[in-house]
């Protein structure tokens, strides 16, 4: 068996998937109270560097998530729901048992159905029996708040379509909404790379999942593109090499020329030190949409300095500060582990716990050797 583990040990292996669910949520925590204001009014507000440390948001709360680390749990508990249904079968007749390569993308959509539900509800009290685990996401209070879900999101799992496993990666528009490719789908595939024993299957396990709600070519290949970044770093690549070896995958894929294009964007101005940071950023886009999202969190991944500097870089701009925050502390948290991250806001972050114990499950599916196969 062949692995992570293998090479730097089980260890360290959970400290990346701890780190990279974490380090999600301390992005997406720092930048939810800046989310739609501007640089000048970030700086206003918060002084000449902008955020510097978890700020508080309506009735002081503060170290609040978003949408997007409510959508990557979701995500992270239904590949565990995955691998224990596969478990429960028998491994010799995997087709009578419901193989999890052909019921995954049903599952995914149905941890998105659980997702959906709390956004509209007021707590686990009132939530309807679930299609999940009876002790899963949906018996938590915080993860009932809701703070600005996107529109395709929304829609898009409100459609109930679950995407054909055996469709081909054409770079065609997608059968929920097929214009759509905004961020949504991006910020909540790290737990694709995380668990994939390579980075092709994360890229068309997250694509995939990815048109449950958003249909254009370039919203599917970002998510896709992002998860096989996380897979490479969990294997131990650098940042500079994770992303290249991604680039060279999303190639093969037609219609692919958008996402890439961002990609390489964001590699030339990661080696461009002319320019602060902030309006470097700027020039990347604001992070709405799918390419530039995660352009804004792989150039603040591949800059020189500490986590902590990485991480504000990426929430402190014109834009979707909580997504690229979200994505860029996923893949600090894959390449670093959760012991680099500041202990202070892992300590405040919304969530910490459970988001810990719900990372520990995630990583033991390899670590016990249930590897997903081929998506």
């Amino acid at each position: 068996m062949d692995g992570p583990w293998m090479k730097d040990g089980a260890a360290l292996y959970r400290a990346r998937v701890r780190g990279s669910l974490l380090g999600g949520a301390i992005g997406d925590a720092l930048g939810l109270p800046v989310e739609f204001a501007d640089i000048e009014r970030i700086r206003h507000i918060h002084g000449p560097h902008g955020v510097t440390d978890l700020v508080p948001g309506p009735h002081g709360a503060v170290g609040r998530i978003s949408d997007d680390t409510q959508m990557t749990l979701f995500t992270a508990e239904a590949l565990i729901e995955a691998y224990a249904f596969e478990r429960k079968g028998d491994r010799s007749d995997r087709r009578r048992a419901g193989d999890i390569s052909d019921r995954w993308p049903e599952m995914m959509l149905h941890a998105y159905e659980r997702w959906l539900r709390t956004q509209s509800l007021a707590g686990p009290g009132t939530a309807p029996p679930s299609t999940g685990p009876a002790d899963g996401l949906v018996t938590e209070d915080w993860l009932y708040a809701r703070r600005a879900p996107g529109n395709a999101c929304l829609s898009g799992v409100a459609q109930g379509h679950a995407p054909d496993r055996w469709r081909p990666l054409d770079g065609k528009p997608g059968e929920v909404n097929p214009d759509s490719k905004g961020c949504g789908a991006v910020m909540r595939s790290a737990p694709f790379g995380l668990i994939a024993e390579y980075d092709h299957v994360a890229f068309q396990m997250a694509a995939r999942a990815a048109q449950i709600t958003h249909g254009h070519p370039t919203g599917y290949y970002a998510a896709g593109a992002f998860a096989a970044i996380i897979a490479n770093l969990v294997a131990g690549d650098s940042m500079e090499g994770a992303v290249l070896r991604a680039m060279r995958l999303l190639s093969r894929y037609p219609g692919h020329e958008e996402t890439t294009a961002a990609l390489e964007q964001a590699v030339t101005e990661a080696g461009d030190r002319s320019v602060a940071p902030p309006e470097r950023v700027q020039r990347l886009g604001a992070g709405w949409v799918a390419e530039e999202a995660l352009a804004i969190a792989v150039f603040c991944a591949l800059y020189p300095g500490r986590v902590e500097t990485k991480l504000l870089m990426s929430v402190n701009h014109s834009g979707d500060s909580d997504s690229t925050g979200a994505i860029c502390g996923n893949l600090l948290g894959a390449r670093y582990g959760d012991h680099t991250l500041p202990h202070e806001w892992v300590q405040r972050v919304e969530g910490r716990a459970r988001t810990a114990v719900l990372a520990d499950d995630l990583a033991a599916v390899r670590v016990r050797g249930w590897l997903l196969g081929p998506a």
